[in-house]
C-alpha cells in the first residue's frame, strides 16, 4: 500500500478547489482497500472515499485518509429474464464511459444518463437521474466493503432504500461503506426508450431520426447537456448543485398564481417537483458572479468556480441563494453536493 502525503486534490474534484489531502491511497483492488482500512484503524484516522469528485465541495483540507476509488472492470454476470442481461461494473469505472460501453454492446436502460460526470460507484449513492430515468429503474444489486471490518456485503434494491437523489448510503449507512461494484439489469433487446422528458424528442427530430435506437437517445442527451451545462475541464463545477424541491400541490399552486409559467412535474396525488433552476433564474441569480464564484450563465442550477474560488466562497453563495429562494417563494432548496 502506497500512501501519498500532502497530496493536492485539485485534479480530483470537478470544482477544481485547491484542497490538500494529508494522506491519500489509491484503491485498485479489494485487498488494497482492506489494507487502507486496517491502517485507519491502527492510527485512528477517519477515511474519506473519493471517486470522480463530481459531487463534492471541499471547504477545508481533509484530515482523513483519502481512499481514491480506482477499482476497474466490466462483466456480464447473468440474465434477468429472456430480454435482460445483468452487467456488473466496478465502482471506479468512469460513469459516462461505462454508459457508452453498454450502448456499444446494445444494452439498453442507461442511455438517458449519458454524460453525467463521476464514477459508477457514486451512481446508486445518490440515485442519479436525468431525463426521466433514475438508477433505481435499472439497478439490480451492489457490493460494498464495510469500513468497520472490511467484510463484503451485497445490497439489493430494497436495502438501498432509493429515493429522489437519495439512498441508504446518504442516510443511515453514510460513511460506513466503500461501494466496490454495481450490477445493472439492462435490456438486451426490445428496448423501452424514454423520450418524453425534456427536449429529447425535439433533438431527435432536429437530427431527422424518426425511429431512434438507444445510441440515438444517448447522442440527443449528450447534445442537450452540452448546450446547457459547462464542461468541468473548462470551468469548475459539480453539475446540479441543488435538488429539485418536492412540495405540496398547494404550495405550487400558490407560486403559480403569481408565476403562471412555473415549471413543475407531478410526483403523486399530493406533491409536485419544482424545477430548482427555474426558481433560481426567476429570482435573478442566473449569471451572477462574485469574485471567482458564480452561477452559470446558461443553467442557474449550476454553481461554478471561474478559477480561484475557495470552497467556502461557493458554499456561502449557495447559502445566499437558498435564503433568497425561501424568502421569494417559500421553498427551501437542498444542496445535492456533499460539503466537506
Amino acid at each position: 500500500m502506497n500512501i501519498e502525503n500532502e497530496k493536492s486534490l485539485t485534479a480530483f474534484n470537478t470544482f477544481g478547489i485547491a484542497a490538500v489531502a494529508a494522506k491519500l491511497v489509491t484503491i485498485t483492488d479489494i485487498n488494497s482497500a482492506r489494507e487502507a482500512l486496517e491502517f485507519c484503524n491502527k492510527t485512528n484516522l477517519q477515511s474519506l472515499i473519493l471517486g470522480g469528485g463530481s459531487n463534492i465541495l471541499f471547504t477545508k483540507n481533509p484530515e482523513s485518509l483519502i481512499l481514491l476509488n480506482r477499482l476497474r472492470g466490466i462483466e456480464i454476470v447473468g440474465k434477468d429474464g429472456p430480454d435482460r442481461v445483468l452487467v456488473k461494473a466496478a465502482a471506479g469505472e468512469t460513469w459516462h464511459e461505462f454508459v457508452q460501453y453498454c450502448i456499444r454492446n446494445n444494452w439498453g436502460g442507461l442511455e438517458n444518463l449519458s454524460l453525467i460526470p463521476g464514477m459508477v460507484g457514486a451512481s446508486p449513492m445518490q440515485n442519479i437521474g436525468a431525463y426521466g430515468v433514475e438508477i433505481k429503474d435499472v439497478f439490480h444489486s451492489l457490493e460494498a466493503l464495510s469500513l468497520e471490518n472490511g467484510n463484503l456485503k451485497t445490497f439489493n434494491s430494497k436495502e438501498c432504500n432509493f429515493g429522489y437523489r437519495e439512498s441508504v448510503f446518504k442516510n443511515t449507512e453514510k460513511n460506513k461503506w466503500l461501494i466496490s461494484s454495481v450490477t445493472f439489469s439492462l435490456s438486451a433487446q426490445n428496448h423501452q426508450l424514454h423520450l418524453d422528458y425534456g427536449a429529447i424528442r425535439t433533438e431527435l427530430e432536429k437530427a431527422g431520426i424518426a425511429k431512434p435506437e438507444i445510441a440515438d437517445v444517448s447522442n440527443a442527451v449528450i447534445s442537450i447537456r452540452k448546450s446547457k451545462l459547462p464542461d468541468p475541464a473548462e470551468i469548475g463545477n459539480a453539475g446540479s448543485f441543488f435538488k429539485n424541491p418536492v412540495v405540496e400541490i398547494s404550495v405550487a399552486e400558490t407560486i403559480k398564481s403569481k408565476y403562471p409559467e412555473l415549471v413543475s412535474y407531478p410526483v403523486n396525488e399530493h406533491e409536485v417537483k419544482l424545477a430548482a433552476g427555474w426558481l433560481i433564474e426567476k429570482a435573478g441569480w442566473k449569471g451572477y458572479r462574485e469574485g471567482d464564484a458564480g452561477v452559470h450563465k446558461n443553467q442557474a442550477l449550476v454553481l461554478v468556480n471561474y478559477g480561484n474560488a475557495g470552497g467556502n466562497e461557493i458554499l456561502n453563495l449557495s447559502t445566499r441563494i437558498i435564503n433568497d429562494i425561501s424568502d421569494k417563494f417559500g421553498v427551501v432548496l437542498e444542496r445535492e453536493v456533499n460539503i466537506i
